[in-house]
């Protein structure tokens, strides 16, 4: 059993000051595959010093420089791509082939912005047109400083790399906390950074829980910015620590992502769409689109559709070839999900599927499919994120009562249109509010294309260039006319 005690801070691995640990589950077999430190404010205090130490160096090299890393850290993960693929699935109960998915992402990640470093260097120094004559005007692109970076445990090295490959891109020297849940693909990361000759002090990786480390990175005054994707409850938490230091926050948060399948739609690739959408990684996703805005003719049609690829889908071990999904992370999440389910009843709701009537394997900690159809708008399964494989259906008359109900969300992190006619399925995107929404395709998440979303779904975009511009400051320098 691995035991992760120690912090890798200045490139190098140093004993945790924390006394307290907590057990690394294989949630398909719940077994104890390692232990890791809950961290101490102490490691905090000697990773952000490492990081300050580092930022006067690492800021004055060129984004064509630092290119060179960011390049070496993709390669890094292309040679373990398919041990980091089986370890990622072991750790966090995904399916192989989704866990082999995740790698590419991330190393696709780090090589976008390894061409948005070098692109950096054209940027500075960019004149500024201005009105008033005999003065001239430059702008720069500085990066924001020391950095803390928090990652949950549903997307190991996909989320950790849209933060990490941004940040050096920028110059930023960070401080970065995996989850507790999740930490052994993240833990190489250390060994990729020291293969590549990344500056000591410029990363740095403190393993910990909330308490342990969380906190301490939230309100320590010597990280200029906090980065965090996880809950709304940690992320207002994080918020509110960051406050006494008007510190600047990043915040990807919740999601209760609608599909709206129009009447125009192929009944069964609306099906693929939905299900792909709400029941991949086990439905633990922020974008997961877990309410379904059906037409009322396609209604009964669709959910037989449904029906019959939910039976199909076969649960299992996350490393056989023939498994379609696995395990929910934790025991946690599954008694929380579960909770949603017990819910239903209470409130009397339809189900097409119950998960809990399906056989599940003896151990892990399964949940098979759930889906529910006419589901009221109260309910606290249609409002509330459940992240977990549940999803909630409606029909809709009408147009405007389609986008009326779409829009009807505290959230607005994502949203997939079904249809024909691409030209009213991109207008009535056009009046949907969500910062990513696809029509008539997958869950695509690109590089190129920025991550975030309206209202109680965050703070900010991560990928494209706005993911890098969140590590940059904005500075001009204005004088008389040469």
């Amino acid at each position: 059993m691995q035991r992760l005690v120690q912090q890798f801070i200045d490139n190098q691995w140093r004993p945790s000051r924390g006394g307290r640990y907590l057990p690394v589950v294989n949630p398909c077999t719940e077994e104890v595959i390692a232990e890791v430190t809950c961290g101490h404010p102490d490691d905090v205090d000697a990773a952000v010093a490492a990081a300050r130490r580092a930022l006067p160096g690492w800021q004055q090299t060129t984004g064509a420089e630092r290119a060179v890393y960011l390049d070496g850290m993709a390669e890094g993960l292309s040679r373990r791509r398919e041990d980091l693929a089986r370890l990622s699935a072991v750790n966090n109960g995904k399916i192989l082939a989704e866990a082999q998915l995740d790698l590419d992402d991330a190393i696709a990640c780090y090589r976008y912005y390894a061409d948005q470093a070098r692109a950096l260097d054209e940027r500075q120094g960019q004149p500024v047109s201005l009105d008033m004559e005999g003065v001239q005007a430059h702008s720069y692109l500085d990066p924001v400083g020391v950095v803390g970076l928090i990652t949950p445990w549903n997307f190991p090295l996909v989320t950790s790399a849209w933060k990490l490959a941004p940040a050096l891109a920028a110059g930023c020297t960070l401080v970065f906390k995996p989850s507790e849940v999740t930490p052994l693909p993240e833990r190489e990361l250390a060994d990729i950074v020291l293969e590549v000759g990344l500056p000591a002090g410029v990363f740095n990786l403190v393993f910990g829980d909330g308490e342990g480390v969380g906190s301490s990175m939230s309100s320590h005054r010597s990280i200029d910015k906090i980065s965090f994707t996880g809950s709304n409850r940690v992320g207002e938490a994080i918020m509110a620590a960051a406050a006494p230091g008007s510190r600047g926050v990043s915040l990807e948060l919740g999601g209760k992502s609608p599909i709206l399948v129009l009447e125009d739609a192929d009944v069964n690739e609306a099906a693929d769409y939905v299900m792909a959408g709400i029941y991949f990684n086990a439905g633990q996703i922020c974008s997961a689109t877990s309410r379904l805005l059906v037409h009322e003719p396609l209604a009964d049609d669709l959910y037989q559709a449904l029906g019959q690829r939910i039976d199909a889908l076969r649960l299992g071990n996350p490393l056989a070839e023939d498994t379609d999904m696995g395990p929910l992370t934790s025991a946690r999440q599954r008694d929380t999900v579960l909770g949603y389910l017990t819910q239903a009843d209470q409130e009397g709701l339809q189900a097409v599927r119950d998960g809990r009537q399906r056989a599940l394997p003896q151990q892990g900690y399964f949940l098979a499919p759930s889906l529910y159809r006419d589901v009221p708008v109260t309910s606290r399964l249609w409002r509330e994120e459940i992240f977990g494989p549940v999803l909630c259906g409606r029909s809709f008359a009408t147009e405007e009562q389609a986008v009326a109900l779409a829009n009807d969300s505290e959230f607005g992190l994502a949203a997939t249109l079904v249809g024909k006619d691409a030209a009213r399925v991109r207008r009535l995107g056009r009046r949907l509010q969500a910062g990513t929404i696809w029509y008539n395709s997958p869950q695509l998440v690109l590089p190129e294309t920025s991550w975030g979303g309206f209202k109680r779904s965050g703070i900010g975009r991560e990928l494209g260039p706005w993911g890098l511009n969140a590590y940059l400051e904005v500075k001009h320098l204005i004088g008389p006319a040469a």
